[in-house]
């Protein structure tokens, strides 16, 4: 199915049908600050399974996200941080940065790897940052398999060429083409993993 939802005034009954999707173990194509995510509830197992299934990775090796709406999920999910951390996230969050963080125990063991770490993004899209709120808690998120090409950034095609995969495409417009900026913010000092769309000076 795919939904058009109005990118600076989303119609809250869209993003509560979305958001019900999600709940019920659906998978789901959506905008982002960035390019257009794969995403699903982080507490669905096999959602989770499927998109690692779509993405051909084993999900413990994979590389998700937690899209959050705020910082105010960050001790769930993340290890204690530093203030340093904390306040370098709220400067640049929300924003097209994903901060790789220590994962608690309450990431779900399905997503718990040896490097145990979850990246955590907070994406300046007032419809993703809606969902979430409707949602409750974060969504799993990654990049749409293969490479970014730009058929990646117009809802319609992807739709046409997911819409077997997934059960939702979310349509919020032309999406860009270059990822989420990845820091890795596990050590003492930040280290910069991938340059994306967002600035970034170590």
């Amino acid at each position: 199915m795919l939904i058009a939802i109005h990118p600076k005034d989303p119609q809250p009954r869209l993003i509560k049908q979305v958001a019900d999707c999600l709940r019920s173990g659906g998978i789901i194509v959506y905008p982002t600050d960035t390019i257009y995510g794969l995403g699903c509830d982080i507490f669905q197992t096999k959602a989770i399974e499927r998109i690692a299934w779509i993405k051909q990775v084993d999900p413990k090796k994979a590389q998700f996200s937690f899209v959050c709406a705020n910082l105010s999920h960050l001790s769930d999910f993340a290890k204690q941080i530093s203030n340093t951390t904390f306040r370098t996230m709220k400067e640049y969050l929300p924003g097209p940065y994903t901060f790789i963080l220590g994962a608690s125990k309450q990431v779900p063991k399905i997503l718990h790897s040896k490097k145990d770490t979850v990246g955590i993004r907070v994406p300046d899209n007032k419809i993703t940052r809606m969902l979430i709120e409707e949602l409750g808690h974060p969504i799993l998120s990654t990049t749409l398999p293969g490479e970014l090409v730009e058929e990646y950034t117009d809802p319609e095609m992807i739709y046409n060429k997911y819409q077997n995969l997934v059960d939702i495409v979310v349509d919020g417009g032309i999406g860009g083409m270059i990822p989420s900026t990845v820091i890795d913010a596990t050590g003492d000092t930040m280290v910069l993993v991938r340059q994306g769309a967002g600035e970034w000076e170590e």
